[in-house]
């Protein structure tokens, strides 16, 4: 499978698209507090969906090997790394969640997702949420076309190994468009000057996955998709999707209750 580049009204497809993603949690934002359930949480989510004429990407989503994914989105608490799966545990204060959407509108993927803090957290977990969040921005500000991926990927890393975290290796970012998951793999570590040119029309998705504690993870239970930390320490996730453009990039999930970008994207 090859690397598919967009021309000007795909792209804007993709705007769309990778739009109300976002929007999905711009809605979400006031209702996660303690007490809510993540399976509420995907009910409200598939209720918002439905009014903005998307559907949701994830629902029955089956990979191979993969048993039909259950939910309308993603919910993966404390140390759960990815893939969480909703349930009926009420969340509470001091947890932290990753709400992972993606949404299909005309044909085209958009995928995003946030990290939550619910009521107060431990200054350990804050750290951690905060710290992811500009790692992800720290890979997103390298991208413009005649970078590679390890580019993006060494910055990430740098950068959050830096802060004394560590990066998952099994997960990746991944290429967008008219399918979920295309060419090319966005690997969060790297060396630079590695692996695949940036070029115009390029669109791919930018989502570390940094833990308090070591790399190495797991799956949980036999639910075929939860994936844990192995030490059981806590594990953060942001997640755009973003466009190479003639000069620099675009986030093409930003909305308007997005977290605005760190003081350093500006500089």
């Amino acid at each position: 499978m090859s690397i598919t580049y967009k021309d000007a009204a795909e792209i804007e497809g993709m705007r769309t698209a990778c739009r109300l993603a976002s929007e999905v949690l711009d809605y979400l934002t006031p209702l996660i507090q303690p007490g809510i359930t993540t399976l509420e949480i995907d009910r409200l989510a598939s209720e918002c969906m439905q009014k903005q004429g998307s559907v949701s990407a994830t629902l029955g989503y089956q990979p191979p090997g993969y048993p039909p994914y259950p939910a309308s989105l993603c919910t993966s608490v404390n140390h759960v790394v990815c893939h969480g799966i909703p349930n009926e545990k009420p969340l509470k204060k001091g947890d932290i969640v990753n709400v992972d959407v993606t949404v299909i509108k005309d044909g085209w993927y958009g995928d995003t997702s946030r990290m939550f803090v619910v009521g107060d957290a431990s200054i350990a977990a804050k750290r951690l949420v905060q710290l992811t969040f500009e790692a992800m921005w720290h890979g997103i500000v390298k991208v413009k076309p005649g970078i590679r991926l390890g580019d993006i990927g060494h910055a990430i890393q740098k950068f959050a190994e830096g802060n004394g975290f560590s990066v998952v290796r099994e997960f990746c970012g991944h290429g967008i468009g008219r399918k979920f998951h295309e060419e090319p793999q966005v690997l969060h570590y790297g060396r630079p000057g590695t692996l695949e040119e940036l070029k115009p029309g390029m669109t791919f998705t930018i989502e570390p996955m940094i833990n308090l504690g070591r790399r190495e993870v797991k799956e949980h239970g036999n639910d075929g998709w939860t994936i844990v930390t192995r030490d059981r320490s806590l594990s953060a996730q942001w997640e755009h999707t973003v466009l190479v453009t003639e000069t620099g990039y675009e986030v093409l999930t930003l909305s308007a209750g997005s977290p605005p970008p760190p003081a350093f994207v500006a500089a």
